[in-house]
């Protein structure tokens, strides 16, 4: 199948609605290696999340460059997503998919989720995440405590003489959960 690169350029109106877009989505700085080569670092910031497929995001991107003959583009720089995902010549298709699903997450989940890509499993999927995921905590005893409070029935009387370090110390050691920032996980 044949790409079609648009030639028109976007208008104002369009321009306009676009960056009324932006409000801490993940987005690229779009602009051109023809231009950069040249000096010239113009574009325009792109919400990735508010496109529908690749092709539209790909195909816009083009036009915010139309006044160019052979587009080649050039991300310069980004916000809102991994910097693992990140890649100055372009991104594809598995990518773009990657960075929707996301956005889809709450803020405190996109923290979650940078951690673990940092220290567990660099290309765990958003599902992945969410099925390891188990929250945040002040400490990770107080995960602990909740943990054994909903798998085991725990007689009222002992409930003071639990020490919830060693039993987060005996999880985290046995290699079943780990935490960091206060986002507890389970290992997989």
């Amino acid at each position: 199948m044949e790409k079609k690169l648009y030639r028109e350029e976007l208008t104002q109106m369009e321009i306009n609605a676009h960056r009324a877009s932006l409000n801490g989505e993940p987005a690229v700085y779009c602009g051109t290696y023809g231009k950069y080569n040249n000096g010239d670092i113009s574009g325009m910031w792109v919400d990735v999340a508010s496109f529908t497929d690749y092709e539209e995001f790909m195909e816009f991107c083009a036009r915010v460059h139309a006044d160019e003959e052979d587009v080649e583009l050039m991300f310069q720089d980004y916000e809102g997503f991994p910097y693992s995902w990140y890649c100055e010549s372009g991104m594809g298709e598995e990518t773009f998919d990657k960075i929707k699903e996301f956005a889809k997450l709450t803020d405190n989940e996109h923290e979650a989720y940078e951690v673990y890509l940092n220290n567990h499993n660099s290309e765990a999927t958003v599902e992945e995440f969410e099925e390891n995921y188990q929250g945040h905590f002040d400490c990770p005893e107080d995960f602990a405590e909740q943990l054994y409070f909903e798998l085991y029935e725990i007689p009222a009387h002992l409930e003071n003489f639990i020490d919830w370090r060693a039993v987060w110390r005996n999880l985290y050691t046995a290699g079943d959960y780990f935490e960091e920032s206060g986002h507890v996980f389970r290992c997989c």
